[in-house]
């Protein structure tokens, strides 16, 4: 079901039965955040899912596992607010965690006022202005990301930019269990070097 793009929703519909859920911009950023396993990189897809589904639905511990399937679905459609879905092939241009900062001056600037600083904003609303943000430092490095991507020839502006602010620019992943254990593995060699040294 498409969902009504002119009203901000507080609810989401499956089963006969209208969900409450979390409509907070912050609450569906600490959502995705546990999807896209930055939370916790030792979760599997279905545990996060899992999370996900607590957080965003008031009233999940009514909810019948029989119909986690449609709750996820229909959480997915929310969070898109209406958009068509770019597909697992899109590229991936931008992080919500690691350009947080970004994200934050570029809507502050499109809306006039810190976001942040609102007690409650709904998603929707928040996408509106994130969708406003035209130029500034994020627009900048979305576009280097995609050129980079897409191995365009950078102007030499775009290159200085890059050189000065690649930590930003250059997307990270988030940490998995298996390069936890390796820079463990990593450190306990170096400790016992300097140990050899003593």
């Amino acid at each position: 079901m498409t969902p009504n793009l002119w009203t901000l929703p507080e609810t989401v519909h499956f089963a006969d039965t209208d969900w409450r859920v979390h409509t907070d911009f912050r609450d569906v950023l600490e959502i995705l955040r546990w999807l896209d396993g930055s939370a916790d990189p030792a979760l599997t897809n279905s545990e996060r899912w899992y999370v996900a589904l607590a957080l965003f639905y008031r009233d999940f511990s009514l909810m019948p596992p029989v119909q986690y399937r449609e709750a996820c679905e229909a959480m997915a459609t929310f969070v898109q607010a209406g958009r068509p879905d770019g597909g697992p092939c899109a590229p991936r241009l931008m992080d919500w965690q690691q350009d947080a900062a970004l994200i934050a001056a570029g809507t502050a600037r499109a809306a006039g006022q810190d976001l942040r600083a609102l007690p409650h904003l709904h998603w929707w609303s928040f996408l509106g202005w994130f969708d406003s943000i035209a130029d500034g430092p994020f627009a900048t490095v979305v576009a280097l990301r995609d050129k980079l991507r897409r191995g365009k020839k950078l102007e030499p502006w775009e290159r200085e930019f890059y050189r000065a602010h690649r930590a930003e620019v250059d997307l990270h992943r988030p940490a998995s269990p298996e390069s936890d254990a390796e820079k463990q593995r990593l450190l306990a060699l170096l400790n016992e070097d300097e140990r050899r040294e003593k």
